[in-house]
């Protein structure tokens, strides 16, 4: 039985990346929607089976020079009231975060390479944990609250809310998972210009994408298949 995930994407390069195999795997036909350009004035925040919102380089609280994220954050708050499933990576988990009444804000602090994460008790008992000391992408100087009523799930020594669930429909993640090593040199030229700012040594990170994205691919598809199993058919 074909099942649908509609994706919000916000940028050309930050893609599915390692979820959509599994994703079409398990049935799903995948639909991408860039908010930034597209309306989503007549989109049913509930018709989907999946929603997925990916990672991006701006700010979620920034809709006064972004305005399209005062619609999107709008649709995502509806699915999330009706506790659709939803997945969101980087700025689709603050994204989330902040529709479910957390706030995103700065770091003062970059977090971007490839590092594992700490899980919870809960994140142990979770899918998460195929990840579980599996250096995983991370890329990002903001950071959310757990919202109210989630669950925590992860952790890095730079950024305590790295993953959270609220009932098994909803899960977000502060980091990449999806990041692989196959397509991360658009990541790389795509923000070669934060990189500098934030004096990355870009041939260690490549260095590093190339040791660590073979196996966070396939923990992070054995993550992703788990979930998406839990699911309600």
């Amino acid at each position: 039985m074909s099942r649908s995930a509609l994706v919000f994407r916000h940028i050309a390069f930050e893609d599915l990346g390692s979820f959509a195999e599994p994703l079409e795997a398990a049935g799903y036909h995948i639909t991408y929607i860039d908010p930034s350009v597209e309306s989503l004035a007549g989109i049913d925040p509930n018709a989907a089976d999946l929603l997925i919102v990916l990672g991006g380089p701006i700010g979620a609280y920034e809709d006064r020079i972004y305005p399209f994220l005062t619609a999107e954050c709008a649709v995502i708050g509806a699915r999330l009231l009706a506790k659709r499933p939803t997945l969101g990576l980087c700025l689709g988990a603050q994204l989330m975060a902040r529709a479910l009444g957390g706030t995103v804000a700065p770091m003062g602090v970059k977090e971007i390479g490839w590092s594992p994460l700490t899980l919870t008790p809960e994140g142990r008992a979770s899918p998460l944990k195929a990840l579980d000391g599996v250096p995983v992408l991370h890329w990002h100087g903001d950071a959310f609250t757990l919202p109210p009523g989630a669950t925590r799930l992860a952790e890095t020594p730079i950024c305590a809310q790295q993953a959270f669930a609220l009932g098994p429909n909803i899960l977000g993640f502060q980091c990449h998972p999806e990041g692989w090593a196959r397509g991360f040199e658009r990541w790389v030229v795509g923000h070669a210009s934060e990189l500098a700012a934030a004096g990355i040594d870009v041939p260690a990170l490549r260095t590093d994408a190339q040791r660590f994205g073979p196996s966070a691919t396939i923990a992070a598809r054995e993550m992703l298949r788990d979930w998406l199993a839990a699911l309600p058919v």
